[in-house]
Order: structure tokens, then sequence, then C-alpha cells
């Protein structure tokens, strides 16, 4: 009890602390995702003032009116700069920039504190613990330095030509990770990696092209406007990299598309699908209507979730499974015990819980019962459970628990 007390207020307090850091960054994504939104609608919907206008003779490049909680807004973008720089001037990085921490922050807390069990899958790949942390984190560098050395490339000025190209490296990537890291974890490392993009366009382009406006104007100089362009250019990247990002972000409460055989190419068509329908609305945003755009993205989503359906269950030969006196719960629960209690319980055993996953306990008879449609979907229809097989649970177990929940789960 000694030893099992210190153990499980750690895997407690890691638990709160996977709370805590989880809603921040929720919040924090929340409001960068909000502004890099808003100002993209913004840059589309702006319309330039009238030739030799008053705004026209200050450099204004574009306008509008808008109304929101009750007041009039009316905000103007300068071509490159407003010829005096105002004496209070608002920045947004800080969303950004505390998005990317509060994230890597739970890849440490969920991932990398308990490496065994949530990044190593020993039917995948037989890696230690440091192996799969180090993957994971070269997967962040190794993105970020091609995706950079790519948009300054000449490729980074054909728009279609760049963005096939990166659509292909990041499908390569999550090839590659689901050969070498659970499911879950390289669907995470995957948007990790995205993400790690878009923080670098905000403090490595964005922000620095912006500073070197202001500085310039603070020197009397006439800023240079590629910084302007170049700060633009990586923020509607950010744009479209958003959705896909988004659904990464949810993945893991998904098992049907991370677990299945082929979850790189499944992720493949959810990002494609993200961007299409971020493309109609980038559209939409400049007043052109597209709809095949959404049609086509929502065509592939269904393409998707029709290519990984379940197949129906088939009548089961206990033979085959390797078991006797199939639908006996007594087996079943023997099964439970030793595969799946060590989490699913009271007080879980498995290093690294605190409470059990989903707040599904596995205790007792009646429990079983109860959870036994989760259980069946679980452990036998996406096979998501337990865990990267942590209590290595076999197909003939997986069997009968099948043959048990069909018959009636009695």
């Amino acid at each position: 009890m000694e030893a099992f007390l210190p153990a499980f207020l750690l895997a407690y307090g890691t638990e709160w602390l996977n709370l805590i850091v989880r809603w921040l960054h929720l919040i924090t994504g929340i409001a960068w995702i909000g502004a890099s939104f808003y100002f993209v609608w913004l840059d589309n919907n702006i319309r330039p003032p009238k030739p030799g206008s008053e705004l026209a003779n200050k450099g204004v490049s574009g306008e509008l009116w808008a109304v929101h909680g009750g007041g009039f807004y009316n905000p103007q973008k300068y071509l490159v700069a407003p010829k005096e720089l105002p004496q209070e001037l608002h920045w947004f990085k800080w969303e950004a920039y505390w998005t990317w921490i509060s994230g890597f922050s739970l890849l440490i807390i969920v991932y990398y504190f308990n490496a065994s069990a949530m990044m190593i899958d020993k039917s995948v790949a037989d890696l230690s613990t440091l192996q799969a942390i180090s993957i994971g984190l070269g997967t962040l560098i190794a993105g970020w330095a091609f995706y950079d050395l790519l948009c300054r490339s000449p490729l980074g000025k054909r728009e279609g030509l760049f963005g096939s190209v990166m659509f292909l490296f990041i499908v390569a990537v999550a090839f590659v990770l689901s050969k070498l890291l659970s499911g879950r974890a390289a669907y995470i490392h995957v948007g990790a990696m995205i993400g790690t993009m878009m923080v670098g366009n905000v403090l490595m382009l964005i922000i620095p092209g912006q500073r070197k406006l202001v500085e310039a104007m603070q020197a009397g100089k006439s800023p240079d406007p590629i910084h302007g362009q170049k700060a633009k250019q990586r923020s509607v990247h950010n744009n479209y990299f958003t959705l896909p990002v988004l659904f990464i972000m949810i993945s893991n409460h998904y098992a049907m598309t991370y677990n299945h055989s082929y979850n790189w190419l499944v992720l493949a068509g959810i990002i494609a699908a993200g961007v299409l329908i971020r493309h109609f609305f980038n559209l939409r945003h400049k007043g052109i209507t597209n709809w095949a755009y959404p049609a086509a993205g929502l065509s592939l989503l269904l393409v998707v979730a029709i290519a990984i359906a379940p197949k129906p269950p088939v009548k089961r030969l206990a033979a085959a499974a390797g078991v006797t006196d199939v639908g006996e719960f007594s087996q079943v629960q023997a099964v439970i015990k030793q595969r799946c209690a060590s989490c699913h319980s009271v007080q879980p055993s498995q290093p690294g819980f605190a409470t059990a996953p989903a707040g599904i306990l596995l205790d007792t008879s009646e429990q079983i019962h109860q959870n036994a449609a989760k259980l069946y979907q679980q452990a036998v229809v996406l096979k998501a459970m337990p865990i990267a097989n942590l209590t290595e649970i076999t197909e003939a177990e997986r069997e009968l628990i099948a043959v048990w929940y069909e018959a009636g789960a009695k």
C-alpha cells in the first residue's frame, strides 16, 4: 500500500495537470484560430475606397463596415503602413505561442510521460521509450525544416503546386509514423507537426516581418512591402492547415480512424476534405460561391466512412477461436479481468492511470454487462482497447468476447 500510494498520487496529479493544460490549450486555440479566421475573412471582404477619396489619399487599400455587439465598426487596411505610427498598436502573437506551448505540454504529459501505453504498439514496431519519443520530436523538427525550406524555394511562389507537394509530404509522414508508432500517437504527431509549422510561421516570419515594418517607420523610412507579402503567404497557409489540425485534436476519440490498418490513408482523405471545405469559405469571403468544393469534401468524407465501416458480424467458429464452452460468461470475465481491468477499475493497477479511461469500470459482472456494447465496440470491432495492446490480449480472446456479445451478452 505504501508503494502504491505515491504512484497513485503521481498518476492522479498528472491527470489534473492534463485537465488544466488541455483546458488552456482549448482556450488559447480558440483565441488563435478565431483571430486567424477573422483576419482572413477581413482581408477577403474589404473593398477599396473610391479613387481620390480621403481614405485613398491616406493610403488605405480597403475598408468595410460591420455591426456587432450593438456597435458599428469600420476596420481599414493600409497598403503597406499608415503615414504615422499610432501610439498604441495591438499584436496578435501570444494566442499562437500559448496554443503551441500548451499543446506541446500535452504531448509530454499524455504521450511522453506514458510512452509505453500511448506511443508504443509492439504489433507495429518494438520500440523503446527513448526511440518512440525521439521519433515524435524528430517529426516536429523535420516537418518545420522541410516546410520552411519549401516556402523559401521557387516552388513557394506557385501556390497550387506548393500545396500539392505539402499534402504529399504530410501523407508520407503519416505513412511512416503509422509503421513506427501506435495509430493514436501517429495521428497526434502529424497534428503536432502541422501545428509547429503554424506557430513557426508566426514566430519566425509573421511577427518578425511586422517588427521590421514598425522599425522602418520608427526610423522615418518607408517600410518594405515584401515583409507584409511574406507574412500574408504564411498566414494563408495557416488558414488551410487549421481544419486538419482541429480534426487531429479530436481524433483520439475516434479509434475507427487511427486504428484502421490504412490509418494514414484515412487521415489523408480527411485532411483533403478539410482543405476543400476551407477553400470554399475562403472563396465565399471574396464573393465567389462554388459548391463543388464542399460537395467534394463531403463526398470524400463519405467515401472514407464507407471504406472503414466495420464488417457486419459473422457466425463465429469456436474451434477457430481456440475457445471452449462458447459464450460462457465466466471465460469472458476472466479475459476482462486479465486484459482490461488493470485500467478500467476503481483503482487502476496499470502505471500512468489514476482513474478508469472514459469512466468505464469493469470490476464486477454487473459493470461488464452494463458496458457490454462499449466493450464489444472497442475490443472487437475497433480493436482500440487495450491501449496499444498493453496487456497483450489475443485474437482468440477478442473472438471469445465477440461470441459472447453476439449471443446476447448473457
